[in-house]
């Protein structure tokens, strides 16, 4: 009935590494459990003898312990499909996820770990606004000012220069710190994060990152030029920029893909000697890079005598060096005017050039261009607030380039308007690639009851407008490509974040009554579907929520057939011996029923026997 429980987790890697900590505790029930000398623990990991706090390197504030738990706590939570607000269900690989993000990456933790190849965020920037994702750490200034220590318990200031919107900080960091910390196991080894950020709080997401996925998996933090204009509004500066903050899961696994070359720079390349190997682009032949062999004079054709490199250089290359170059046609002379340089022929140079740290907006688009190409894609007029800070598509097909394959899996948990999956779809129609993407967006309400345009449909939350955004460009996509569904996948399958499918019917012998005994027989909610026991099992069993779905009609029952018999399942009320028969003899590798279709305890064990006769490599559970 719950996520995987990852306190419980972390205890037993703990007391695989230090046994010695481990010890006894009671819960809140009073029963013996597991625990950790924290400081048994805190000496284990120290050099010297430790008699009480000591000051140390890190990142802290109010809250941080909570957001701790809130990470690792399980929760008693499903997915469950939405089939009339999901596009080509049956045969999609890509997921939309409703709900909070949260509790999507708690329940993705299984099914994706270590599966995602580039996550990409744009989280709420922490403007002065409500955070949407309404966690157990919000508070009053008060709360704050009392938990950080600044007044007492009367209400009384303790310290004369409180932080007036310190709490926003702390609030901030610790919405932020479970979700990373999540995300971080969902990475694959050579997969890589980027968050987009601006001043407001890039030094505590700098210090947030490094601290969740280690100082050390730093790979850049990009300039996003995103302003087309100054802002003459400023009261101080135009802000003109933001941030991606890149981390690697292993940065010395991850390399980043080279960028296409454009036509501007293939157009530097000229070959005015006529060089049979084609264009060319000469090189300097001075550096100021200390080189004890790059001090000689050269003597060009015409007889002009250089004496060295220009004054504080050295020449890059040596003298033996400088000749086979020199031989080989790869030095140029020039009218004899100027000291030499080195071609370097086009055809020789690699395929693509490195990623930079600045991103200009005419090459990924700005904030304008953002807001126009929603507006366009949604037919709507300039005058309607779709949403108020959407992405440029262009920007994440940047981020695309450098940091996924054809075959990459995306995640995007604060999907806004769906830019992150819009970017996958037209990735995919230019180099033909499979990539998939995992969209999650909270079902915060939207803002207008009713467009103001006409033929827009009126969207009730957030979560109705990026589907219609993704739908729409998928649509665009197959127009402008001119391919089909069967060659490029542009549905997406709708789950939605909803309390478990199973209801608790455990009970204390003496709260038992003999003529309610049969309101405890079936452990599944009255509401719940066969395909929401489905998606439940797909989940506990860690297996990939796209995996493709076909329906049987089997001795009379229906029945799902998962991933052509890597799973099957039935959920009938009642479920007969001629059924078990039949899926034992398809050897699926698993099987599961409905433990209240059993009709007696017997035909449980028979259908056990069963499986072990015809089938024994089945694993087989009912629920």
């Amino acid at each position: 009935m719950h996520s995987p429980d990852l306190t419980e987790r972390n205890i037993d890697k703990i007391a695989e590494l230090f046994p010695t900590v481990m010890t006894e505790g009671r819960d809140d029930h009073g029963h013996v459990t597991k625990a950790i000398d924290f400081d048994l623990l805190r000496q284990e990991l120290s050099a010297h003898v430790i008699e009480g706090p000591q000051e140390r390197y890190q990142l802290d504030w109010p809250g941080k312990r909570e957001a701790l738990f809130a990470a690792n706590a399980p929760i008693a939570k499903t997915l469950r499909p939405a089939r009339e607000e999901s596009l080509n269900f049956d045969t999609t690989q890509n997921l939309f996820i409703e709900g909070d993000n949260l509790e999507a990456l708690k329940l993705l933790q299984e099914s994706y770990l270590g599966k995602v190849k580039l996550i990409y965020i744009d989280p709420p920037y922490n403007t002065g606004n409500d955070f949407v994702y309404n966690d157990d750490f919000s508070e009053t200034t008060g709360e704050y000012l009392a938990r950080s220590g600044q007044v007492d318990e009367a209400g009384n200031r303790l310290v004369t220069n409180t932080e007036s919107n310190g709490r926003f900080h702390s609030d901030w960091l610790s919405m932020m710190y479970p979700r990373l910390k999540l995300s971080r196991s969902l990475l694959a080894r050579d997969g890589l994060i980027a968050v987009s950020i601006d001043d407001h709080e890039i030094a505590a997401l700098r210090a947030l990152m490094s601290e969740v996925f280690g100082e050390g998996n730093f790979i850049a933090t990009v300039i996003w030029h995103k302003m087309d204009s100054p802002k003459n509004s400023a009261r101080h500066l135009s802000e003109d920029h933001e941030y991606l903050v890149l981390f690697a899961r292993d940065a010395d696994t991850w390399r980043p893909n080279f960028l296409p070359r454009t036509d501007d720079m293939v157009a530097r390349y000229k070959n005015p000697d006529n060089d049979p190997r084609g264009p060319w682009l000469l090189g300097d032949l001075a550096a100021r890079n200390r080189y004890d062999e790059g001090r000689y004079s050269i003597t060009t054709p015409s007889g002009r005598f250089i004496a060295g490199p220009p004054p504080g250089s050295y020449w890059r290359l040596s003298k033996v060096k400088f000749d086979e170059l020199d031989a080989d046609g790869r030095i140029w002379w020039g009218d004899g005017s100027i000291r030499p340089g080195v071609k370097r022929f086009l055809s020789e140079v690699r395929d693509g050039v490195i990623p930079q740290t600045y991103w200009n907006w005419r090459d990924v688009g700005s904030t304008r261009n953002a807001k126009q190409e929603l507006h366009r894609l949604m037919d709507a007029s300039s005058g309607d607030n779709l949403f108020v800070t959407p992405k440029p598509v262009r920007l994440i097909t940047r981020l695309l380039q450098i940091a996924t394959d054809q075959d990459s899996l995306v995640l995007d948990f604060f999907a806004g308007s769906g830019t992150t999956a819009d970017a996958v779809l037209q990735s995919n129609a230019v180099d033909g690639g499979r990539r998939r993407c995992i969209t999650v967006q909270y079902p915060e309400p939207y803002g207008a009851s009713e467009s103001t345009s006409t033929g827009v449909p009126a969207y009730l939350t957030i979560a109705d407008v990026c589907r219609d955004r993704i739908r729409r460009a998928g649509t665009k996509v197959l127009e402008e490509s001119g391919l089909t569904e069967e060659n490029l996948d542009v549905g997406f399958r709708t789950l939605k974040i909803d309390s478990t499918n199973l209801t608790d019917v455990r009970r204390t012998p003496d709260a038992l009554v003999q003529d309610q005994l049969d309101l405890y027989t079936d452990s599944v909610k009255p509401d719940r579907t066969g395909e929401d026991l489905l998606f439940q099992v797909l989940l506990d069993w860690g297996l990939e929520l796209t995996m493709p779905i076909a329906v049987e009609q089997v001795e009379g029952h229906k029945v799902f057939i998962v991933e052509d018999g890597a799973l099957i399942a039935c959920f009938d009320a009642e479920v007969g011996p001629a059924l078990v028969r039949e899926v034992a003899n398809r050897r699926p590798l698993r099987a599961v029923f409905r433990d209240s279709g059993f009709a007696t305890d017997a035909d449980r064990i028979n259908a056990e026997q069963v499986f072990a006769e015809a089938s024994p490599a089945t694993d087989v559970k009912a629920i």
